[in-house]
């Protein structure tokens, strides 16, 4: 089959690897209709560089059709149409039990000192084959598929994997309270979605901060007061103003690592591209590697007594953070990787009842397989508008 696959930084390619087959008797073979190019995609070919393998398959956001069913599986057969998320949980164990499927006991990493496995995630997550491909082996076959019915594009449901789940998980750990003010930083897919999730679910004063014109645009039109920039003093000073003076209730980072105008954290990335890995991956497990631009902005704006909702991915172990601040301001912070399971049932109804959350034109590109690689390009490099990719086999 087709895949596309790490070659190392900012080199992703598209090769023939082998196809998937059931290895175990709950395993499903889904054929791959839909993928999605994560903003964490972007992470693997820069600064999680040296947790990857040459040939490694990327992708972490499908959907399809069920090809094969391993004997033990009774919850799905060929021709059923399916969304599969990216926390590879078994659906059985305690931590699933209690809405945690991101930490699920069965697929933990220990030795690694990570929580469940991912599709297409580095050494740390498994190294799982992922789902920018042909054809994808799915375990757990009787509790991790999302069932979804026919008769609707994959567009109204292939969120369902990862950016709706996200995004929800990010808005409901904000807890913004009745009449309340949120503040998302970052306008990429997760910020989006977190906004019209926000709006979706009664939260009238939304706010948002980004500089791309696309992204922006995408904001103002479903009702969100962007400001246009992400400058710490620029959006400090905006929402402080929109709010008496006292900040948002709840600030939303939906941006996570970076290292642009930070010079000690881009030296840091920078290395991981020169340095053996043998070498830099051990240093990354306990070095800071990020710039904390907007989690630093997200705690000076938020009110004295608000809530961080951090929905970013951060990847070094040892970034620091104003504690001082924080317990000063009585800041509560909440994050994680989603739970996709957990907000299933909520989400689900409403892409089945209509779209409310507009994720029939929420990609802005559509591209064969083929065209993986300049797709991740221009992601990377925000040209051409492109703030969601779907990958199409």
């Amino acid at each position: 089959m087709r895949a596309v696959t790490w070659h190392g930084r900012a080199d992703v390619q598209v090769d023939t690897v082998p196809d998937p087959t059931i290895q175990e008797d709950t395993d499903v073979v889904v054929e791959v209709t839909s993928s999605g190019i994560c903003g964490s995609d972007l992470h693997l070919i820069e600064v999680m560089a040296p947790f990857m393998s040459v040939g490694d398959v990327m992708g972490h956001e499908p959907m399809g059709v069920v090809r094969e069913v391993g004997s033990a599986v009774t919850a799905v057969q060929p021709g059923d149409r399916v969304v599969v998320p990216f926390n590879i949980s078994c659906g059985t164990c305690w931590m699933c039990s209690q809405g945690l499927q991101s930490q699920c006991e069965t697929t933990q990493n220990r030795e690694q000192g990570f929580g469940a496995s991912l599709f297409g995630y580095t050494k740390l997550y498994g190294q799982v084959p992922g789902g920018q491909a042909e054809y994808l082996r799915v375990p757990f076959g009787n509790t991790l598929p999302i069932k979804v019915p026919g008769g609707l594009p994959d567009d109204r449901f292939v969120y369902l994997s990862d950016v709706l789940p996200t995004s929800w998980q990010a808005v409901q750990y904000a807890a913004v309270p009745p009449g309340g003010t949120l503040l998302v930083l970052g306008l990429g897919p997760i910020g989006d979605m977190c906004t019209r999730i926000a709006h979706h679910l009664g939260i009238d004063d939304v706010y948002a901060s980004d500089v791309v014109p696309e992204r922006i645009a995408r904001a103002i039109a479903r009702g969100t007061e962007v400001i246009r920039s992400t400058d710490q003093a620029d959006v400090v000073g905006a929402i402080r103003d929109a709010t008496d003076g006292r900040g948002p209730d709840a600030v939303i980072d939906a941006v996570g690592m970076e290292a642009h105008g930070s010079p000690l954290a881009s030296l840091a990335q920078k290395a991981t591209a020169i340095i053996p890995d043998a070498i830099m991956a051990p240093v990354m497990k306990v070095a800071g590697v990020d710039r904390l631009a907007a989690l630093n902005t997200a705690i000076e704006a938020v009110r004295r007594g608000g809530t961080i909702s951090l929905s970013g991915v951060y990847g070094g172990a040892t970034d620091p953070m104003p504690l001082s601040k924080m317990f000063d301001k009585q800041v509560q912070l909440r994050m994680g990787q989603a739970n996709v399971w957990r907000w299933v049932p909520d989400i689900l109804p409403l892409l089945v009842e209509g779209d409310p959350l507009g994720v029939d034109d929420f990609a802005t590109h559509r591209v064969p397989l083929e065209q993986a690689p300049q797709a991740y390009a221009d992601f990377r490099e925000k040209k051409d508008g492109a703030v969601k990719v779907l990958l199409q086999p």
